[in-house]
């Protein structure tokens, strides 16, 4: 709410009423924002919309889009997000369940509809706005995919706020994530456009995902899912072909984090790999 709310309050952008609800809540239509960076153009051929619902939205199992009068091509999610260190952060991640718990939403054993470019681009905005003095203690983190939703028919991501109450309520902390949301659309539409991006899904690694995080920050790569080494084990053909198929990009690599997954993980994984049509590389390759 912190964010939505400088979304609506801003100096920056202007959000009006339109005359349609999504979840019996208006829906807000960009009209105009003051422009910094390049990337970001006009309006006239990108339609940005703020929608609000009242269910969380790690279990949003329905987008009724039927009952609204907009067809978004993807998602962004605008959230908290919560870790028992209390690091202060801004983060981005796709989603999706790799094991039978789904206590955080979605299905067991099943993963969204993701954007390689979209993740890369929600990163990138976050690494290149420039943070005031006193943000310089957070953090910009990808986290590996991970709760929901995962039955959305619609790419999606999660950039978030965190890691505690404190930091959630901080105006300007919000302000600096609405700011990367935006940007992130625009960088998105840069990317598409441009078609300079090799599109991997990953594998390996801890939580936080830094291996992956520098390749994609220095590297023309973008990745759309990444299962961490605690769930290597327990992979299946099934669910690497939806990492393939529910990636709306063409997947280019497999991509290991070499270091980040142990010879029993690699002696269950490369196998399942092989059985794909596509090259297997490891992080430090590119």
């Amino acid at each position: 709410m912190n964010i939505r709310n400088q979304f609506l309050n801003s100096n920056y952008y202007n959000f009006k009423a339109s005359n349609f609800l999504w979840h019996e809540n208006p829906v807000f239509k960009l009209t105009s924002f003051s422009a910094k960076d390049k990337e970001q153009t006009n309006l006239e051929e990108t339609e940005v919309y703020l929608g609000l619902t009242k269910e969380p939205l790690i279990f949003l199992n329905d987008l009724k889009l039927e009952e609204s009068q907009i067809n978004p091509d993807f998602l962004i999610f605008a959230s908290r997000h919560t870790s028992k260190t209390t690091r202060p952060a801004f983060l981005v991640h796709t989603t999706g369940n790799w094991g039978a718990n789904a206590d955080f939403g979605g299905v067991p054993f099943d993963i969204s509809q993701a954007s390689a470019l979209l993740q890369k681009a929600g990163f990138i905005s976050l690494i290149r706005k420039e943070k005031p003095g006193h943000f310089e203690i957070f953090s910009e983190d990808i986290e590996v995919t991970h709760h929901g939703p995962t039955n959305l028919e619609k790419p999606m991501i999660f950039m978030e706020l965190g890691s505690s109450q404190e930091n959630w309520d901080v105006k300007e902390a919000g302000e600096f994530l609405a700011t990367a949301i935006i940007q992130s659309i625009f960088k998105y539409i840069e990317y598409n456009e441009k078609k300079n991006q090799e599109i991997g899904v990953g594998f390996g690694g801890t939580h936080y995902a830094p291996n992956f995080s520098r390749l994609i920050r220095n590297k023309d790569v973008a990745i759309s899912f990444i299962c961490p080494k605690y769930y290597i084990q327990g992979l299946t053909a099934d669910i690497i072909n939806k990492m393939i198929n529910n990636t709306i990009e063409n997947v280019d690599y497999f991509i290991i984090d070499w270091k980040g997954t142990n010879s029993e993980d690699k002696k269950h994984l490369i196998p399942l790999l092989e059985e794909f049509n596509i090259p297997i590389k490891k992080t430090k390759e590119f």
